[in-house]
């Protein structure tokens, strides 16, 4: 394996969960020591956050409280269960990690750059992932794909304009930092798994 710490990004309905899952199921298969978590959440208190900030009884949130919120439960995630975890040599993948908060939070909810920076910094430092994979695929797939979810949370049923501003977010990221390998969602779930394991033998 060339890469320890692995996570996957998109919008709601993009398919990084699936592919996630995939990529765990192989690698165990490989008799590769792996762990697969999630954001928010991944750690006991990071879980917690989690159900408030997909609660929908809470009606809306502000851009700051959820980013600290977010970063909050991510510094937990990273301490007691990844950090730990690579620490043993295994390989961490991580359904979400931070460049969702520059997506949500940052370009959908309209807080800057440099505050993101900062609270980053502040709670986890350096920190990042080896690689990270952007499954993208366009709003109006996600939203075909999610509309028949009975467990959609209080993102999934922001409107189109949202979830439009969070693609372009993630598309951004992808063209300024060389770990996020940005994949075409719309491809079949094996031709997307068989082009992310070309970039990880």
């Amino acid at each position: 394996m060339k890469y320890k710490f692995i996570t996957f990004e998109g919008v709601e309905g993009s398919g990084k969960s699936t592919q996630s899952k995939k990529l765990y199921e192989f690698l165990l298969g490989k008799e590769i020591d792996t762990i697969l978590t999630r954001e928010p959440g991944g750690a006991k208190a990071s879980e917690l956050v989690r159900n408030i900030l997909i609660s929908e009884e809470i009606e809306k949130l502000e851009p700051k409280t959820e980013l600290l919120l977010n970063f909050s439960a991510r510094l937990e995630h990273v301490e007691k269960t990844i950090k730990p975890a690579l620490e043993k040599n295994k390989v961490v993948i991580s359904d979400r990690f931070f460049d969702s908060s520059y997506a949500y939070q940052g370009n959908a909810f309209g807080l800057e750059k440099s505050l993101i920076d900062e609270v980053r910094k502040i709670s986890i430092g350096d920190f990042e992932p080896d690689i990270t994979f952007l499954i993208d695929v366009p709003i109006e797939i996600s939203f075909e794909r999610i509309k028949n979810r009975s467990d959609n949370n209080r993102y999934e049923k922001l409107g189109f304009e949202f979830h439009q501003k969070v693609r372009e977010g993630f598309l951004q990221l992808a063209k300024n930092h060389n770990r996020i390998i940005l994949i075409d969602g719309r491809k079949n779930e094996k031709e997307i798994f068989n082009e992310i394991i070309s970039f990880l033998f």
